[in-house]
């Protein structure tokens, strides 16, 4: 459909960035308003039950501790071959099933899981903290992501490079070429990425909250990081986000003198990375595209930016994620909105926006659509007006 913002047709081909047109977002002022959308959203999508969303938490319960008990029969020494296949096969489907929790947890962070703070407190803590996520540590810096979805100064996570990335990696590229780099995207990002914003706020704002230049490492776990507000509110929650994630590691040491190290890592450590792999997925693809703005001071607003996120397919995989993935778009936009009404809302949203130009749909699969980011998105060009990925692929060819 080519009156979407992103069609199927042109993110498939990676058309050409100095030929592909000013997307709709971009080249408007008059974007609807919240309250258009939410007119056209039926008022029963943003009616939350506390019982379907513990019923979630069962639900990935039973998949992940299922896992656990199959993995249990594997053997953890003297491995063979087939069984590293075996132990490679549990990583990836509980890695998987963590993300569903981890998902959960995200949604009970921005109020979605049900009417009640301190429930979805509770819930989310214990989940983000199995994951070894700050639970209220990453709860803020989301929800900066959410207000500033898309600024070039102010955004948080997978914000763009700017134009030194040219610099920084021109080289690499030459000695690696196009595949390698991409390549080496895909293991930074999915590798690595997650730990690198955690403890450095990698892909993080360019200023601080004051507007000023970071000149110190703001990660997630000190209540004096500079990510956080100088408040004893949000010190008290940094030290008990760290606190949950210390928690957790202590008790994967306790499990480990009893049924062994090595048993203990295979059972976690590998299916913790897989996840890890899968959100900085989602986020990475959520916000990237050849054909999304992201935008300087002069021309974001709000919902500029939350519209300039995409929806994707993922999938049995979109089931396992409570649809994470797919309905993004509406979930910028009302990121309350609980996960098991998001489809019905992104079906109205669509309904409203596409027309318009300004609904942002691509149907690739993820895996190919990850290989083609890696290769076509690595910076843009300046941190003021509209703003779209370019290629160190492309300055290579010109």
């Amino acid at each position: 459909n080519t009156t979407m913002g992103v069609s199927s047709t042109l993110a498939g081909r990676g058309a050409p960035q100095e030929n592909k047109r000013e997307h709709a977002l971009a080249a408007s002022n008059e974007v609807p308003t919240v309250g258009e959308l939410k007119a056209a959203i039926p008022p029963h999508c943003f009616q939350r039950s506390a019982a379907r969303s513990l019923f979630l938490v069962a639900r990935d319960g039973v998949i992940i501790s299922s896992l656990f008990w199959l993995a249990w029969q594997l053997p953890y020494e003297n491995i063979s071959f087939l069984g590293w296949c075996l132990w490679g096969v549990y990583a990836f489907l509980q890695g998987t099933a963590f993300t569903g929790w981890w998902v959960l947890a995200h949604e009970c962070g921005h109020g979605g899981f049900s009417d009640y703070t301190a429930l979805n407190d509770t819930v989310g803590f214990v989940l983000h903290s199995f994951c070894l996520v700050p639970y209220f540590s990453w709860q803020y810096s989301h929800a900066k992501h959410h207000s500033k979805t898309n600024h070039l100064l102010d955004g948080e996570s997978h914000v763009p490079p700017g134009p030194g990335f040219r610099k920084k990696f021109g080289k690499l590229l030459d000695i690696i070429g196009e595949d390698g780099f991409a390549i080496f995207q895909l293991v930074t990002h999915l590798l690595l990425g997650w730990p690198l914003y955690l403890f450095f706020n990698s892909t993080g704002a360019r200023r601080t909250l004051d507007g000023e230049r970071i000149t110190t490492t703001h990660d997630h776990f000190r209540p004096s990081s500079k990510l956080f507000p100088k408040n004893g509110r949000w010190n008290t929650r940094v030290f008990l986000s760290t606190a949950g994630c210390a928690g957790m590691i202590v008790g994967l040491l306790w499990l480990g003198s009893v049924i062994g190290y090595q048993r203990t890592a295979l059972l976690y450590v590998p299916a913790y990375l897989w996840c890890n792999a899968w959100l900085v997925l989602y986020t990475w693809l959520q916000h990237t595209d050849p054909a999304l703005p992201h935008y300087g001071d002069d021309s974001w607003t709000w919902m500029k930016g939350a519209l300039s996120t995409i929806d994707r397919p993922y999938g049995v995989f979109d089931w396992m994620h409570h649809y994470i993935g797919s309905t993004h778009v509406a979930h910028h936009v009302f990121s309350s909105l609980p996960c098991y009404h998001a489809q019905e809302a992104t079906r109205h949203i669509k309904a409203y926006l596409e027309p318009r130009g300004m609904y942002n749909y691509d149907d690739t699969n993820f895996v190919v659509a990850a290989w083609r980011i890696a290769k076509e998105c690595h910076y843009v060009e300046d941190l003021k007006g509209a703003q779209y990925f370019k290629s160190l692929n492309k300055v290579k060819s010109g």
